[in-house]
């Protein structure tokens, strides 16, 4: 008889070299940040959760292979491994400018800085981006937060646009 847990884990082990071995051969294994000038091969690549399992992990360094129904009900995952990290959000980030997404790229950046800042201070900032709720002082001082605190200069740089426009168009706090 045939030890199924056996034998699945020898196809992932299998798999697993596999992987090494095409990595090795000068596949990307890393964010870009990281990968020091190694590119995604859009067409082989992606999508990266079925095609390079190897590259999204957790923030705790788990694989995707890790986040079984089995380990959820034995406590080993835990609710920061179903959140993407910054580094897959930045190889997402860079299929999106391959194929000439940019605007979806620079989206997939913020969104990989905002990965640092908690969440409840999102909703903060997203309701103090709504119209008429803050002056350009208070939205200045967001950006700077974002830049100096989260190292999240993207989206600092969105925060200030947004008071510059918010400005013009008189949608800021007091100018109902």
């Amino acid at each position: 008889m045939i030890d199924e847990k056996k034998l699945e884990e020898m196809v992932r082990q299998v798999l697993a070299s596999m992987g090494k071995t095409e990595a090795a051969k000068g596949c990307c294994t890393e964010a870009p940040s990281e990968n020091k000038g190694c590119k995604l091969d859009v067409k082989k690549d992606y999508p990266l959760g079925k095609n390079r399992t190897d590259l999204v992990k957790t923030a705790r360094g788990q694989s995707l292979d890790d986040i079984t129904l089995e380990e959820v009900m034995k406590g080993n995952i835990k609710p920061e491994d179903l959140r993407i990290t910054d580094k897959t959000l930045l190889l997402q980030a860079e299929i999106a400018e391959q194929v000439g997404r940019r605007q979806l790229a620079q989206n997939f950046r913020r969104a990989a800085e905002l990965t640092k800042v908690p969440d409840e201070r999102i909703l903060e900032i997203y309701t103090a981006l709504r119209p008429y709720r803050s002056s350009k002082e208070e939205l200045l001082s967001i950006a700077d937060e974002l830049e100096n605190k989260y190292n999240a200069p993207l989206c600092a740089n969105h925060v200030r646009e947004a008071a510059d426009v918010y400005e013009r168009r008189r949608l800021l706090k007091g100018m109902e």
